[in-house]
């Protein structure tokens, strides 16, 4: 791409966007610039364009998202069969598993929902398609690390922030990667309350028919209800029928 053809307000307009989540879903000129790093005059300049076109409400001191930005995700849910086809097959999974099912895509050092069926609220926050989650300690995002080559694995590691989120989340590089491995080897991920304490999940890879990944396929349970050691019997029978079934239709 040429330097000319990169419109670096447009870029910025959508860095002030990203500033806002679940826990900043109100921020002020000043916190907005602190967290995209930009100079307070051009989130000011973006703010307000968002305001004027009807994306964000502004009550003097506070900016906010309005529901019209969520026709920027619909956009892409709408110009992507993906989730129209996988959902029936995740709401038929979650059913005949009495627990929550989800599919994902990778983005950068992220993993996106991209559909779920829900049975019961399994993590503090509440999950649906546009979530994410770091991919590293998520069961979908080690299946997609283990579906890229060794260095890009490694690379998307590097660009993450490795904190530990409970006290059984793996943050060192290397052992993430043997982790990466082992999940390359066997076909599937397990996670044990890494991502959130009382939270299991267990992960497989989707295929379509030229055997090329195009998003992740989970089950995540209470700790509780079920243990990581009794995830594997209980649920990878399902998501390996569900995967076989999705790969006749996915081109």
């Amino acid at each position: 791409m040429r330097e000319t053809d990169f419109v670096s307000g447009f870029a910025r307009g959508l860095t002030v966007i990203e500033a806002f989540g679940e826990t900043q879903q109100k921020l002020t000129i000043t916190e907005a610039a602190n967290i995209t790093g930009l100079d307070r005059a051009t989130v000011r300049r973006s703010l307000l364009t968002l305001s004027q076109l009807g994306y964000a409400d502004y009550d003097g001191k506070f900016f906010s998202l309005t529901p019209k930005v969520l026709r920027l995700g619909h956009a892409y849910l709408s110009a992507t069969p993906l989730p129209a086809i996988v959902q029936p097959y995740l709401d038929q999974l979650s059913e005949r598993a009495g627990q929550s099912a989800s599919a994902s895509v990778l983005d950068g050092t992220e993993i996106v929902y991209i559909a779920r069926a829900s049975q019961r609220r399994v993590m503090s926050i509440s999950l649906m398609p546009g979530s994410r989650l770091p991919a590293y300690c998520a069961s979908m995002g080690r299946v997609w690390l283990a579906a890229l080559p060794e260095s890009q694995a490694r690379d998307v590691l590097a660009r993450s922030d490795l904190k530990a989120n409970t006290p059984h989340t793996k943050t060192d590089a290397q052992v993430l990667m043997a982790e990466i491995t082992r999940v390359r080897e066997q076909g599937y991920a397990i996670i044990d309350q890494e991502l959130e304490i009382g939270l299991c999940s267990i992960a497989v890879p989707l295929l379509n028919d030229r055997n090329q990944m195009v998003a992740a396929l989970n089950i995540g349970a209470p700790a509780a209800h079920v243990s990581a050691g009794e995830m594997l019997e209980r649920y990878l029978p399902l998501l390996k029928e569900t995967q076989a079934a999705l790969r006749i239709v996915l081109r």
